[in-house]
């Protein structure tokens, strides 16, 4: 016969009793009230506890029971998918996103420099750990950090914005990877998609998968040397064009792989650190066999005591079939593109780029901070085109 709610209630003596399916309560002689399922499973008897009545009611103990003979039809073990459940939930509460963000962290210490860890640490700490940070990220949802992304952009802070959103995503892949959550719900969040567009005019550029025949066509082109050797030049250091053209050999350092712009040839009016790849420093040579005598590293073949003319670069690039398709300036976007694409920091980025960063306080670091991380992107920056010079079409 099975339970009631009356029955329940007035319910003293000892014993098992039943309300059938193998679910039964428990009443103890000092007074206890358990709510009990027994079942088999790979042939041997074992039991589930389901609480305390009347905490738990009698709707609540049929409710659990069902579950847990639903779970018997699939061949499942109630009782040990109980313990795996409370094992996930325990494991999600300790693994919040600042928690597994600080372990993110210092996994990657080694490849920053200090003030580049400590700028990145600040704009958690200050834009998601308060409002996310204490949740598991196995229950966040990808409109969470959306939200907490767009609250960034509302306060005029766009660039900052679009980084953070970098950051959490990379610390959803580093979870994945290591095991700290099962899936990345942060995949399809793309910056163009959530934050609004910034006007800027855009130079013209050669995408990704135009730069192997590029690569090609520079190498095959005739023009004059110094052209050549300025574009190439120009693409290894991502420097504008006109930082290239007035180029003085006093402003190399090849021995530390340092070229160092001075403020007044800056647009920013600040000086500018470059650090030099090794393909750089053997451009900076070849230069040398042909100026190296003269204070310009590329002067006018016309008036020795001037540079380049502003047009000759792009004058190449129209010679080489690229005219409209591609401008001296806009290898700095294609640089920014894959650069950021492959995951390189976008603060190491932007600095090697000589932008000026709007944050007064992020400002005074900027002189002397991410030198080793701009060395190795640099470095990588040439690698990279190499191989794309070298890839078949």
């Amino acid at each position: 016969m099975k339970l009631t709610d009356t029955k329940l209630r007035t319910l003293t003596e000892p014993g098992k009793h039943s309300d059938g399916l193998g679910l039964y309560l428990e009443v103890t002689k000092a007074g206890g009230r358990y709510w009990r399922m027994k079942y088999r499973f790979a042939g041997k008897e074992k039991r589930l506890a389901f609480g305390v009545y009347p905490d738990v009611t009698l709707k609540a103990a049929r409710e659990a029971a069902t579950k847990a003979r639903r779970l018997l039809q699939d061949n499942q073990d109630p009782g040990e998918a109980r313990k795996e459940e409370k094992a996930r939930v325990i494991h999600e509460s300790r693994n919040t996103l600042e928690v597994v963000a600080r372990d993110w962290l210092e996994h990657q210490r080694g490849r920053w420099e200090p003030v580049t860890m400590g700028r990145i640490q600040a704009s958690l700490e200050n834009d998601i750990f308060p409002a996310l940070g204490s949740r598991p990220m196995a229950t966040l949802k990808a409109r969470d950090v959306m939200e907490a992304v767009k609250a960034i952009e509302a306060r005029g802070a766009a660039d900052q914005a679009g980084r953070v959103l970098q950051r959490v995503k990379a610390i959803y892949r580093w979870a994945v990877t290591h095991q700290r959550i099962d899936n990345n719900p942060m995949l399809d969040l793309v910056p163009s998609e959530i934050l609004k567009p910034r006007t800027v005019q855009h130079r013209a550029a050669l995408s990704e998968k135009e730069l192997p025949e590029f690569m090609r066509r520079l190498a095959a082109y005739e023009g004059a040397p110094a052209i050549v050797l300025g574009l190439r030049l120009l693409m290894l250091t991502a420097c504008r064009p006109g930082e290239v053209r007035g180029a003085r050999w006093a402003e190399f350092d090849r021995k530390a792989a340092l070229w160092t712009i001075p403020a007044e040839r800056m647009k920013m009016r600040e000086e500018h650190r470059v650090p030099l790849s090794q393909e750089a420093l053997e451009v900076l040579d070849k230069i040398d066999a042909i100026s190296g005598g003269r204070e310009l590293v590329f002067p006018s073949p016309y008036y020795p005591s001037k540079p380049l003319s502003e047009n000759t670069f792009n004058s190449a690039l129209a010679r080489m079939g690229y005219k409209t398709m591609a401008t001296a300036h806009g290898f700095r976007a294609l640089f920014s593109t894959v650069a950021n694409e492959h995951g390189w920091n976008p603060d190491v980025i932007e600095r090697q780029l000589a932008h000026k960063e709007r944050n007064e306080i992020r400002a005074a670091y900027h002189r002397t901070t991410y030198m080793a991380d701009r060395t190795k992107l640099m470095q990588w920056w040439a690698d990279y085109l190499h191989a794309a010079g070298a890839r078949k079409g």
